[in-house]
This record gives structure tokens, C-alpha cells and sequence, in this order.
């Protein structure tokens, strides 16, 4: 079992590491049990967060507009984490999100985690919830701000040691860290024409975009433009 660990928390604007986007990173270094260190970013996606996620999150457009960009926080987090490895409930998902940035960015981001959901799944009956919110409410973690970052990765942290107290020795192996595996193609950014070509529909369909060009990568840019094109039509001579 490793005494040293990153553990970790995103909020994201949905589900998919290759679509969404990070709106808050919340990171603390724990060492034989303690914090040691935390992290805490918003980050600006330059989109709209749909309205299920500020439902969610509480986070607002107006607390992320403005704050640090995707690559400023990814860079900081991956600084903040060094070598050690990450500890997250579900934490492929996380995982995922930041190595997509990473890639992107060309910042190598291999690393070992332990996941408290995939523990829990080990150790508990199989016919108990295995959400952060259910765990906690059994082992009785305080979650004063649940689904926001920090106050999550700490819940997780508290899980962690919860869940160890109650492992038997014969399944201590489940509290090592493991690589995390996590494939991610680098998607580059979005091409002059293609900025140009929507600052074109949305002057000739009247019409907002719904993300900063700038901060869109080519895939992203072609989706927008199908989406408007389907809604409103091309452009016509």
C-alpha cells in the first residue's frame, strides 16, 4: 500500500474526455495519511455549461469566465502531482480528461492510480450503492460541498482511509497503484478556414457561437459546423 498519492477530483462540463470540457480541477498531496498540499482551479471553457451541470456543480458561467485557461491548470496540476501516483473514485475518468489535454498540449501524463469505486466494488456487497454520495453517507464523511472538486478528491482521500481500516490482509493488494491506461490522439487545433468559415455562418444566421473559436481543436470546429448547418443551413450566394 503506498503512503504517498495526488488524490483527485474534476467537475467537466459532461462525460466525454474527447467532447467536454474540465471546469474545475481539485488536487491535494497526501503523505502517511495527511494533506500535505492542495490545488484548486477553475478553469474557463469558453462554452456555455449546460444547465444540468450548474445544477449539479453549482458552478456558474460568470465564477469560470475569465479564470485560467485549460492549459495553464493542466500544467500547473501536472507540476503539482510530480511523479506520485493518483488516487480518485472512478478515476479513469479524470484520468482521461487530463490526458487528453496533456496530449494535446505535448506533456507526457503516465501515471499508476488506485480507484476507491473499483475497491469498493471488491470489498462491499455487491447489492450496496457504490457512488462517492452513497460511500460516504456509510462510512459517515462529511461532504459539505459534494460535486465540487477539492471537497471531493478530500472525501475520496477520507474514503480511502476508510476503506482501509476495514480490509482484510489477504486483499491488501487492492490498495496498490496500478498503470492507468488510457489511449488519447493528439487533436490538433482549430485552421484559419475553418475560423473563418463560422465567424461567416454566425454573421449570416444572426447567431451567438456557443464557444470561443480560439480555444476549439479541428474535430471540435467541424462538429460546430455540422450543428449549425443542420439547425440553420448553409450559407447561401
Amino acid at each position: 500500500m503506498t503512503e504517498q498519492y495526488i488524490v483527485l477530483d474534476l467537475e467537466t462540463t459532461g462525460l466525454s474526455p474527447k467532447d467536454d470540457k474540465i471546469l474545475e480541477i481539485g488536487a491535494a498531496r497526501i503523505a502517511d495519511g495527511c494533506v500535505q498540499e492542495v490545488y484548486q482551479a477553475f478553469v474557463d471553457p469558453h462554452i456555455k455549461i449546460p444547465e444540468r451541470i450548474t445544477e449539479l456543480t453549482g458552478i456558474t458561467d460568470e465564477m469560470v469566465i475569465g479564470q485560467k485557461s485549460n492549459e495553464e491548470a493542466v500544467r500547473e496540476l501536472v507540476q503539482f502531482c510530480g511523479e506520485l501516483p493518483l488516487l480518485g473514485h472512478n478515476i479513469l475518468f479524470d484520468y482521461g480528461f487530463l490526458k487528453h489535454s496533456a496530449v494535446n498540449l505535448g506533456i507526457p501524463f503516465e501515471r499508476e492510480g488506485i480507484d476507491t469505486l473499483k475497491i469498493a466494488r471488491e470489498l462491499l456487497p455487491a447489492e450496496e450503492k457504490k457512488s462517492l454520495e452513497a460511500l460516504c453517507g456509510r462510512f459517515g464523511i462529511s461532504r459539505e460541498h459534494a460535486h465540487r472538486a477539492l471537497d471531493d478528491a478530500l472525501a475520496t482521500h477520507e474514503l480511502y482511509l476508510a476503506l482501509r481500516r476495514d480490509c482484510p490482509v489477504e486483499r491488501e493488494e487492492l490498495f496498490s497503484p496500478h498503470p492507468l491506461i488510457y489511449r488519447a490522439k493528439r487533436q490538433g487545433p482549430i485552421t484559419p478556414a475553418q475560423k473563418g468559415y463560422l465567424k461567416d455562418l454566425a454573421a449570416y444566421h444572426k447567431i451567438e457561437l456557443e464557444a470561443d473559436p480560439e480555444s476549439l481543436t479541428k474535430n471540435e470546429a467541424s462538429r460546430l459546423i455540422d450543428r449549425i448547418i443542420l439547425t440553420y443551413g448553409r450559407i447561401r450566394r
